[in-house]
């Protein structure tokens, strides 16, 4: 206000101007801007990115003691009807091409440039496809100030070019050489940003405890709330893993064999899932119980039943279009995940001579490669190593 006045009353400086520096000075002088408040950044603003930045937006001004007032969210330049979308999202705070009709606060800055968006950043929330992880963590290597850390809200793998797949989180951490955690869980992005009540899992393998209460101030709100987990891994591997199984499910319902089927495949794809996690992954923070969380089985039925790799195997039974003509045409820009999920883990399992003891796993990629007819998913399930145990007594 002091600048204001000292402009005096007949400056020419805009009102949107005016009101930013109040709002400022407001926050300094009544906050201090505590050396303690964190500078948020988002490194992704897809469907699912921009939901998240409406949480976000909101508890970091929700939370001036903690977070800095504005949140960076690097987003991938493109213009819309003749417009830059980094405009449209900051005059018209809308991300109109990946989740359009839903407002974002109006903290959240859209910046073009992925190093000037997380330069300055104390939190990264890593938040791309897991197809564009490298290319997009690269540019950052050596431009971020010590001591960042980052959550990966990215499901699926990597290749690992001396055999097996790694974690999203893993590959983060070797690129930047930062902390990372993670947040997977049954949010589906559009009803997230509808504020539908759900649930979602932080695995944070952090010994301090104020790390796990700040995740949970920036993230948790009355409709999204979040359960801490020491159990990172298994967080990470559900979030990925959970995809092939939907696909099998959208099979599935391309097929029209019903609930009982669909069930059966989700079972199954779950002792997938748990097998997989103790045969490759296995660590001293590894929980039975992670799979019982947001992250495990809700997040695999609600895939299983209205994710978008279940939507798009569905259509590529009915249609007998490729998937990659079907992703362009229903997911508006989105990618699918299950498909190349499924060849990362067929890639470690070939490796291991194990495809056998995962057969919906292996199935699914075999169908999405055209290595194998749709009508033959079944088959392969009913010979699944778990209907094979063998007991020598009478019912």
């Amino acid at each position: 206000t002091k600048v204001i006045k000292m402009l005096g009353a007949g400056s020419r400086l805009p009102a949107l101007l005016q009101k930013s520096i109040i709002h400022k000075t407001f926050y300094y002088r009544t906050i201090g801007m505590s050396k303690m408040a964190k500078k948020i950044c988002i490194v992704g603003s897809g469907n699912w990115g921009s939901a998240i930045a409406r949480i976000v937006g909101a508890n970091v001004k929700a939370n001036p003691n903690l977070f800095h007032p504005d949140v960076k969210m690097w987003v991938m330049e493109e213009i819309i009807h003749g417009e830059k979308l980094t405009h449209i999202i900051n005059t018209k705070h809308e991300n109109v091409r990946y989740l359009p009709g839903k407002k974002i606060p109006d903290n959240v800055i859209a910046v073009p440039d992925i190093v000037d968006a997380a330069q300055d950043a104390d939190y990264l929330i890593i938040v791309v496809p897991h197809q564009f992880i490298s290319s997009s963590c690269l540019p950052l290597k050596g431009k971020l100030k010590p001591g960042v850390k980052g959550i990966s809200l990215v499901k699926g793998f990597c290749l690992n070019p001396d055999g097996g797949i790694k974690l999203i989180s893993k590959i983060v951490n070797e690129l930047l050489d930062i902390p990372m955690s993670v947040l997977m869980g049954a949010n589906i992005a559009n009803e997230v940003a509808s504020e539908m009540f759900c649930e979602t899992t932080i695995g944070c393998s952090d010994s301090d405890e104020k790390s796990k209460m700040f995740l949970k101030k920036l993230f948790c709100t009355p409709n999204f709330r979040v359960t801490v987990v020491d159990d990172t891994t298994t967080v990470e591997l559900c979030g990925a893993l959970k995809n092939i199984v939907a696909c099998g499910a959208g099979f599935v319902d391309g097929l029209q064999l019903g609930d009982n089927t669909k069930a059966a495949v989700i079972r199954l794809g779950l002792m997938e899932m748990i097998r997989f996690t103790e045969i490759f992954f296995s660590n001293k923070n590894s929980s039975m119980s992670t799979f019982l969380e947001s992250c495990g089985i809700a997040d695999l039925i609600t895939t299983c039943y209205g994710g978008r790799n279940r939507r798009v195997s569905e259509a590529f039974v009915k249609t007998n279009k490729p998937l990659i003509e079907l992703e362009k045409e229903m997911l508006g820009g989105q990618k699918l995940q299950g498909p190349e999920t499924a060849a990362e883990v067929n890639f470690m399992l070939k490796q291991k001579d194990m495809e056998d003891k995962f057969p919906l796993f292996t199935s699914v990629h075999q169908i999405c490669t055209g290595k194998k007819l749709v009508l033959q998913f079944i088959d392969d399930l009913r010979n699944h190593p778990e209907h094979m145990i063998h007991a020598d007594v009478h019912l």
